[in-house]
């Protein structure tokens, strides 16, 4: 009997035991000629036969039947089913016991659902944990922790509270922008490349289209050490070249990494000097790391091929076992420390001079401003006379602390910075919005040359 462990996110679906990566595909299914196949088989077919493609069954884990017609007689949990079944049965021996990684967009009705589906495999799952947490090894001494990775449709996002061991604080769901969304990207001005360059688009033919999406992480490994990534398709019995910077992927992209560094920013408190964890998957992202670095400073680390698998699996303990399996959100360490540095300010921080709403700009210094419906006449304020729900009496302040200036949430109701809730306090940037209230009161971070305003 042995212990099998498994992280089940979509972008690759992983399998381990002690010694090494026994499995690897993504949550691709692809229905032909009433055949089911899944993984990598599936992926392969991607681009050459798309409506008879489905890859959002492990993130919408459901028993109601899929609305896609060739799918009709199908649930996600019947995909979920047969990818589950094929990989159990090449890897595992009689009486092996299966751990498993969740990741975080499976909710607690998902994860029931998957384990009746293992119960009715007959897979026996012994312990089942919070991806992140299993990922996270060691103490961040001194850092705020926050552990990424990224899934088909979505980056997820957790930070880590450290207090004795590894344990969930927080989690953040960015979708739409996973790893499906960036390839399309990232599709499109590889074509426009093609077809400037060598008068030919390869995504008119589905072929070339699926050999463009095989060839991404190739192409990506080549391009961080250079700045020109030199393509070549051969279609025919012609090969097309065609010559792309890497910058330019990176600009392609730059959407969506500015979403994740907006949520990132509120999982950061004020003061705190952030420690970044990221997956094997998330490090193979084109310029990801370098751009929230630059935007939020701290120190990065990169985990190895397999790591939330690993993790799981080496401390995984017989004790852990229960009568009834439910989500664990915590693991003890069981390697050492890191002693992460104080955070210097990133290249990209630009701070804001003004405090624009409305109408009016109000100078920011070392003087607090309080932002709320009932504020006191001696004190720098922004007297909101609207009358609407979900603003506080004194619902933020913003301060200046260290060469920088902090948003801080005092109200009852929650501050939104870019659209997510902050907490507790935020570092503020040019171009930022604050938004209180419903449907809300939005204040803008502007910076000009002299200071005018109050």
């Amino acid at each position: 009997m042995a212990i099998l462990s498994a992280h089940l996110n979509d972008a690759g679906i992983t399998f381990v035991n002690e010694e090494k990566i026994i499995c690897q595909e993504p949550g691709f299914a692809l229905l032909e000629n009433n055949n089911l196949i899944t993984g990598s088989e599936a992926f392969a077919n991607a681009s050459i036969k798309p409506r008879q493609i489905q890859n959002e069954y492990w993130s919408n884990l459901q028993i109601e039947l899929l609305s896609d017609y060739k799918f009709k007689n199908f649930s996600s949990a019947d995909l979920v089913n047969s990818q589950l079944k094929k990989i159990w049965q090449s890897v595992s021996k009689k009486n092996d016991q299966l751990v498993i990684a969740i990741p975080a967009y499976m909710s607690h009705e998902n994860i029931g659902l998957l384990l009746g589906i293992a119960e009715e495999l007959n897979i026996p799952v012994t312990y089942v944990c919070d991806a992140a947490v299993c990922a996270t090894r060691r103490q961040y001494k001194d850092a705020a922790l926050i552990h990424l990775d990224l899934s088909l449709h979505s980056i997820l996002l957790t930070r880590i509270n450290q207090k004795g061991y590894a344990q969930i604080d927080r989690s953040v769901i960015v979708k739409d922008c996973g790893l499906l969304s960036l390839y399309e990207k990232w599709l499109s001005i590889i074509s426009e490349a093609f077809v400037r360059q060598s008068r030919f688009d390869p995504l008119h033919s589905a072929d070339t289209e699926q050999l463009i999406r095989d060839q991404l992480p190739y192409w990506f490994l080549k391009a961080s050490s250079s700045s020109v990534i030199n393509l070549e398709i051969k279609f025919g019995d012609t090969i097309y070249r065609a010559n792309i910077e890497s910058k330019e992927f990176i600009s392609a992209a730059m959407s969506i990494y500015k979403k994740i560094i907006n949520n990132l920013r509120v999982l950061i408190k004020a003061g705190e000097t952030p420690a970044v964890q990221f997956t094997d998957r998330a490090s193979k992202i084109l310029g990801l790391a370098k751009t929230i670095q630059e935007h939020i400073g701290g120190e990065f680390f990169l985990l190895e091929p397999g790591a939330t698998a690993r993790g799981l699996i080496k401390r995984y303990k017989t004790s852990f076992k229960r009568d009834g399996l439910s989500l664990s959100q915590k693991m003890p360490w069981d390697q050492s420390e890191i002693i992460v540095r104080k955070n210097k300010s990133s290249k990209k921080d630009i701070l804001p001079t003004h405090l624009l709403f409305k109408d009016h700009a109000y100078s920011l210094n070392e003087d607090p401003i309080v932002v709320g419906t009932k504020v006191n006449n001696d004190e720098r304020s922004i007297d909101i006379k609207e009358s609407m729900p979900g603003v506080s009496r004194r619902h933020y302040v913003i301060s200046s602390k260290d060469g920088h200036f902090i948003i801080t949430d005092n109200s009852r109701y929650g501050t939104y910075l870019n659209g997510n809730k902050i907490e507790e306090s935020a570092l503020l940037q040019v171009g930022d919005v604050i938004r209180i209230g419903m449907p809300g009161i939005t204040f803008s971070l502007i910076s000009v040359e002299d200071s005018f305003g109050s």
